[in-house]
């Protein structure tokens, strides 16, 4: 690896474990920097009316055989991303034999809750129904977010009303993988996202921690002890003792060499020795959500 470029990612390392994570961010830095060998890449397709409602799938190169799915949400507060962002992600999971689905959502202030829960859950569906076509395995499908996205994927996961609008079902997934994601945040702190959910009269029924029942797919739940944006101990812990109370599978994952942010970024390869995200999220795959291997109860 060249000089220049180890300098910039190690400035691209201490952004990242300092919090920032944002359009103009390390991510630019980090796709610039990822082999995108390993994908063919279908770009910009629609799955909904509305122009936010477009995604992006990657495609294992060298797939033999309909492929797990991975439908990937990114975080940023429900008010700013882009799905062209976290190519890397895409890429990571293509590499290792996934086809990752890679969704924009609408944001706020365009939207408020719960229109990005229902635009994910039309991503998710489309999925769903289409992905056969483009490699993917229809009946092994998994739903994946970071941060404000693993609460759309959760959302998805374990509120059947949003899938079920869409004409599909939770059941119809094999599993879900939260990273760093609130799951229980109420009464919102955070005064970016307080308008999001109508603060001070934000919905109970807006945390997924409400909507855990015995049903729920099984879940891979991955934070940061060192993460300073969403308390890990509250959300992921949280929710998986209430996962687990129920009788759902569910591995719950911490790091310790991670922040917020970088528990993303983890993905990308010249990161990936902060710690095994990528790894954790594969073998959950591959394992069919834990269902091939004994998972912590």
């Amino acid at each position: 690896m060249a000089m220049a470029t180890k300098i910039l990612l190690r400035s691209v390392v201490a952004l990242l474990m300092a919090g920032t994570l944002s359009a103009c961010s390390p991510l630019r830095v980090i796709n610039a920097v990822t082999p995108g060998s390993a994908s063919d890449k279908h770009l910009d397709i629609s799955y909904g009316s509305d122009p936010r409602n477009r995604l992006d799938i990657y495609r294992p190169r060298d797939g033999k055989g309909a492929a797990p799915v991975v439908v990937f949400f990114y975080g940023g507060s429900w008010n700013m991303g882009s799905r062209a962002d976290y190519a890397f992600v895409g890429e990571a999971l293509a590499a290792r034999g996934i086809v990752a689905v890679l969704a924009d959502y609408r944001l706020y202030p365009q939207v408020r809750y719960p229109a990005f829960v229902e635009d994910s859950a039309q991503a998710v569906a489309w999925t769903l129904k289409d992905i056969q076509r483009y490699g993917g395995d229809p009946k092994k499908v998994f739903v994946m977010g970071h941060s404000a996205g693993a609460y759309n994927a959760a959302m998805v996961a374990l509120d059947g009303r949003w899938l079920t609008a869409q004409g599909a079902s939770p059941t119809a997934l094999r599993g879900w993988i939260g990273l760093a994601g609130p799951y229980d945040f109420l009464p919102i702190e955070n005064p970016d996202v307080r308008p999001v959910f109508f603060y001070p009269d934000s919905p109970p029924q807006s945390q997924p921690v409400r909507h855990v029942t015995a049903a729920a797919p099984p879940a891979l739940l991955v934070a940061s002890h060192a993460d300073k944006t969403v308390n890990a101990v509250r959300n992921t812990g949280g929710l998986s003792t209430s996962l687990r109370a129920a009788g759902v599978p569910v591995e719950e994952v911490y790091f310790d060499s991670t922040s917020h942010a970088s528990l993303i970024g983890a993905f990308a390869w010249p990161l990936r020795g902060l710690a095994p995200v990528l790894d954790k999220v594969v073998e959950f795959v591959g394992s069919d959500g834990g269902r091939d291997v004994k998972m912590a109860r």
